[in-house]
């Protein structure tokens, strides 16, 4: 089997160096970044695209490890692209409710309404209990609706740098329930 490929995708504002996501890009073997041409205001069409053509480019299997509104980048570009067939997993961190005036900035509503459809490959959320981006229960029903994995990692606020969580080995261990077996 060849070695298992690694996109992270950030979320709005892109994820600076305490980021975890920044530490794992250097960490994992075979991990790329997808970058997009404003962190700070998401173009939807354009994210899109962004995270197609890294995909269409990666060796398979490809683990995508998404944070925040890069969890609703990610069901959005699964509803339309025809590269889904090289994913073999997905680690969803702190999925933004871009639904929700309440807990999301208005940059973010460009990708609602969030979609709900089953997600063509192995799905794992991990949602902190205190993230003011997403209630905890509503990140579990977006989990339900991906038919994902969820888990409750505690109190980690939007378990960004902001959490200091360092390079994040429970979310790195975690990681591992994910990958292709060999």
């Amino acid at each position: 089997m060849a070695a298992t490929s690694y996109l992270i995708i950030p979320g709005l504002g892109g994820s600076g160096p305490d980021h975890w996501q920044t530490k794992w890009e250097a960490l994992l073997p075979n991990a790329r970044r997808v970058q997009q041409e404003d962190w700070d205001r998401p173009d939807k069409d354009g994210w899109i695209a962004s995270l197609d053509k890294c995909v269409a480019e990666a060796k398979a299997p490809l683990v995508l490890i998404a944070h925040s509104l890069a969890c609703a980048l990610v069901a959005h570009w699964a509803g339309q692209s025809a590269h889904t067939d090289k994913v073999h997993g997905a680690l969803l961190v702190a999925p933004a409710d871009v639904d929700s005036t309440e807990h999301t900035p208005s940059e973010s509503r460009c990708f609602a309404p969030m979609p709900l459809e089953l997600l063509p490959f192995k799905t794992l959320v991990l949602a902190s209990l205190n993230d003011p981006y997403i209630a905890p229960e509503r990140a579990h029903y977006f989990a339900a609706c991906w038919y994902g994995g969820f888990l409750d990692v505690g109190e980690l606020g939007h378990v960004n740098a902001e959490s200091n969580l360092g390079d994040w080995p429970l979310g790195r261990d975690l990681l591992t329930s994910i990958l292709p077996r060999p």
